[in-house]
């Protein structure tokens, strides 16, 4: 199968979904999982290769039942279920008061962006970040007349800092990993970029931010409010695993809910069951778009991508540039940032021992451009939780989500003045190897 097919379903599924909401005017009326089921029956309809439905639904059912996907699918379950139950103890809203009464309302967006990058650079995960803030951006849209996707993305962006530069972030092991070297000198050449970014995005909010005025409401701080988003932050920020820090997190809540009365016993089950069944959707879209993009694997998809780049490199800066296109096209496919950074990590590597690239310039390459476009795929696994905690669409995110594409401004510009590598290889030593 050629390339451009084994790659249409994908570019099939965003046209449904980007010129279907363009038409209707509307980001909200176009289902991203319809969308993805059409999407996926496009995918099985061109896979020619294998004989029968069967097969077919076998090659799909392995990328919706992969490690990644489940994993991805739990951490939503118990994400939902821990802002139901603090939700229904007034965790969120002794948490938004408590942010209105700390928080200066005309820095509020930076104040948000700031704390955001703070969690994400301590605990390394984005999706954890996300998961303990974007509910608090709810409550604080609800109480001010601040816009919701604003401050969703402002949390999306800010998650995203710390995903790409923190010394326990799965994506920093990998690039560092991939192109054997410390994750120290990795952070050096990381920071040089991202530092940047960050400090232009934060003078964007603080521009944004001149002309409101979210005063804060006069009940008295609810301090036991406050306890189960400080527990949850305290414990990811101890290095435990997420999916862990949520089920203390739904445990602790019902303690809470409990002692103050919120519910009993059967009121806590319920609250879970509430709080699961609102991410339903979300596990759907998780489902579907593992399976689309395995099929998209087996085709020859991530092939096709990867030896039409690499037959194009000339120069250093091309070879760098090449690196940054891998990444981010195979992110593009698998949305998952690791699984894109250890698909490109051993071809990046060869890439840089041949042009005498440094490798953590190389490395910092693979990780910046990898959460670039983990952060603005409507499909990702950070995007898809932002939207269900949130209940907004990922396109209406997207339109201000900030950092991320200043992050790629600054990364290209990186590459485009580098230096001239000391021991880059000539044309004609690049032919012989």
């Amino acid at each position: 199968m050629s390339g451009w097919l084994a790659l249409s379903p994908l570019l099939v599924f965003l046209a449904i979904y980007l010129a279907g909401s363009i038409i209707a005017r509307d980001f909200y009326k176009v289902p991203v999982a319809a969308a993805f089921i059409i999407a996926s029956a496009y995918a099985f309809f061109i896979t020619r290769d294998v004989s029968g439905t069967g097969q077919k639904i076998s090659i799909f059912s392995k990328g919706a039942g992969g490690q990644n996907v489940l994993l991805m699918i739990w951490v939503f379950t118990l994400a939902g279920a821990f802002a139901s139950t603090a939700k229904d103890i007034g965790a969120i809203d002794a948490t938004v008061n408590a942010t209105l009464h700390i928080l200066p309302g005309k820095l509020l967006y930076a104040g948000l962006f700031l704390a955001s990058c703070f969690i994400s650079m301590a605990i390394g995960t984005s999706v954890g970040t996300i998961v303990a803030l974007v509910p608090i951006a709810g409550g604080l849209a609800s109480e001010t007349s601040l816009s919701l996707p604003l401050l969703t993305a402002i949390i999306v962006g800010g998650a995203f800092f710390g995903d790409n530069l923190s010394f326990i972030s799965d994506t920093t092991v990998a690039a560092t990993k991939s192109l054997g070297c410390s994750m120290r000198d990795k952070f050096r050449a990381n920071f040089k970029v991202a530092a940047p970014a960050a400090l232009v995005t934060t003078a964007i909010y603080v521009f944004l931010g001149l002309n409101i005025n979210a005063v804060p409401p006069q009940a008295h701080l609810d301090w036991l409010g406050l306890v189960p988003y400080l527990l949850v932050i305290g414990l990811a920020l101890s290095g435990m695993n997420v999916v862990t820090v949520l089920a203390i997190g739904i445990g602790f809540n019902g303690i809470v809910g409990w002692f103050r009365g919120s519910f009993d016993f059967v009121g806590w089950m319920a609250s879970i069951g509430g709080g699961i069944g609102s991410m339903g959707e979300l596990i759907i879209v998780t489902l579907l778009a593992g399976g689309m993009l395995e099929i998209i694997r087996h085709n020859g998809g991530l092939d096709f991508i990867i030896g039409g780049l690499t037959r194009r490199i000339h120069t250093s800066r091309g070879a760098s540039f090449s690196i940054a296109a891998l990444v981010s096209l195979v992110n593009f496919c698998t949305a998952n940032n690791t699984i894109a950074i250890i698909t490109v990590g051993p071809l990046a590597k060869d890439i840089s021992n041949r042009y005498g690239l440094d490798p953590k310039k190389s490395a910092s390459i693979l990780d910046t451009f990898s959460c670039l476009i983990q952060g603005i795929i409507p499909y990702g696994a950070q995007m898809l939780m932002a939207v269900g905690l949130s209940g907004v669409s990922a396109l209406s995110i997207l339109g201000y989500l900030y950092y991320p594409l200043i992050l790629g401004v600054f990364a290209c510009a990186a590459i485009f003045f580098m230096k001239k590598p000391s021991g880059l290889l000539s044309q004609e030593d690049i032919t012989q190897q």
